[in-house]
């Protein structure tokens, strides 16, 4: 993939890590802090550049395994009796894609207690795992609801009480000198903490190339859709599907490539929806629809603050307008909604209607191109874009299944995740 658009790393980790959390007020910032925690602490150790870097990279993804709102409220109250399961997927989900295999195995063991180590501390991954795990248990003690300087010491003096067997004593004596100034306790609750990691954190101002952006993407998108087994292969059929229209279109490499990722990341807001609505075997009610209708404005709302994907976050999140203003949530009109965009509405209603849902099997081909041209007739999508998804159907058809088997394979071989309850 040629390098033509660059993006600052640290806009787009922090703008995804922040997504990961948008499900329940009780989240918000969770990784952001831990990766401030960490950070700091790192600096207090004395790691170098490259590695202060990586940590903090770790720290801002280390709940990438947890899938499901239930899972995440679970483990931020200390009520998981397994907490091996989110990290054993947060390995795979990081292995699984080349730019972030040096992580996989930070994230593998950022849960384990000093006491179950074997190797010294010494060791790189064991310290490394270490002050993520101490960090992340700091964070999950803050109560939200009372004021930082009114129970900062309290936190210490428990962080103390689990030297030695939870954590190594070299890891909470450098928590202990990170946490001596109020300023350190003030940041961690800051509603500006994520512009302060954007300007301030390890990352700096360091881009990363198309390629990397999209490497990116794809490890959001596994992300995204292996909540569900219903949705474990849909981003990549709508990234596939809008490819293939954008350059029947004539768009350029440089558009193809932004179009496959905005693709992968057009459900994002999602990971704002329970479980419970996202898997739930039959019609929506009125107010479990009225939450769906969110996930595109939070799609939007992500994506768009990362500088330079303005386009990437409108044709992610209008994939449910219509040209006559019916869609949502934006109500945009066909004088609104730009060839991007349109290709992307028309790419996520065939993915949807071939692959299998909750509720019904996948649909025909016959079928398929009865119900899309419907919509076409009755001015809802754009009737080129249709022309040119059924002039060439049978050959577009085998490739998303072919990319979306591919994604199917990963998800059985590596993921077994059952829907949410209620929560």
């Amino acid at each position: 993939m040629q390098n033509r658009t660059r993006v600052n790393l640290g806009n787009i980790v922090l703008s995804l890590s922040n997504a990961m959390d948008l499900a329940d007020s009780s989240l918000i910032r969770h990784q952001q802090r831990v990766a401030y925690t960490t950070w700091k602490m790192s600096e207090v150790a004395g790691f170098s550049a490259q590695q202060i870097e990586k940590l903090f990279f770790a720290a801002l993804i280390h709940d990438i395994g947890a899938f499901s709102l239930k899972e995440k409220k679970a483990l931020m109250n200390h009520e998981v009796v397994n907490v091996e399961t989110h990290c054993i997927r947060g390995e795979r989900v990081l292995g699984n894609i080349p730019w972030f295999s040096r992580l996989s195995d930070i994230i593998r063991f950022h849960h384990r207690e000093w006491q179950s180590w074997e190797e010294p501390i010494e060791t790189p991954l064991v310290i490394e795992s270490q002050l993520i795990h101490l960090a992340d248990y700091v964070e999950r003690m803050i109560d939200r609801d009372k004021y930082i300087l009114h129970q900062h010491e309290e936190i210490k003096a428990k962080i103390r009480s689990l030297s030695g067997t939870v954590f190594h004593p070299q890891a909470v004596d450098g928590f202990i000198r990170t946490s001596e100034k109020e300023e350190f306790w003030l940041d961690i609750v800051s509603p500006r903490l994520q512009y302060f990691l954007l300007k301030e954190g390890p990352f700096g101002d360091k881009k990363i190339s198309s390629s990397d952006l999209y490497q990116m993407s794809e490890l959001f998108r596994n992300v995204i859709d292996f909540r569900s087994q219903f949705t474990s292969t849909h981003s990549s059929g709508v990234a596939t599907t809008a490819s293939i229209l954008a350059k029947k279109l004539g768009f350029t490499r440089a558009k193809i490539e932004l179009i496959e990722v905005a693709g992968n990341l057009h459900d994002i807001g999602k990971l704002a929806i329970p479980n419970r609505i996202l898997n739930k075997r039959g019609k929506l009610t009125g107010k479990e629809m009225a939450i769906m209708k969110a996930h595109t404005y939070h799609t939007y709302s992500v994506i768009k603050t990362i500088d330079g994907l303005d386009d990437v976050a409108e044709w992610a999140a209008y994939h449910h307008e219509k040209l006559d203003g019916s869609g949502y949530p934006f109500r945009r009109t066909a004088a609104e909604l730009s060839v991007g965009a349109r290709i992307m509405m028309v790419a996520d209603i065939f993915t949807a209607l071939i692959e299998d849902r909750p509720y019904r099997k996948g649909m025909s081909a016959p079928s398929i191109h009865k119900m899309i041209t419907q919509f076409s007739n009755r001015g809802l999508l754009d009737s080129d874009i249709v022309g040119q998804l059924f002039e060439n159907y049978d050959k577009t058809s085998l490739l998303v299944l072919k990319e979306q088997a591919a994604a199917k394979k990963f998800y059985n071989e590596q993921f077994t995740i059952s829907a949410d309850g209620p929560d």
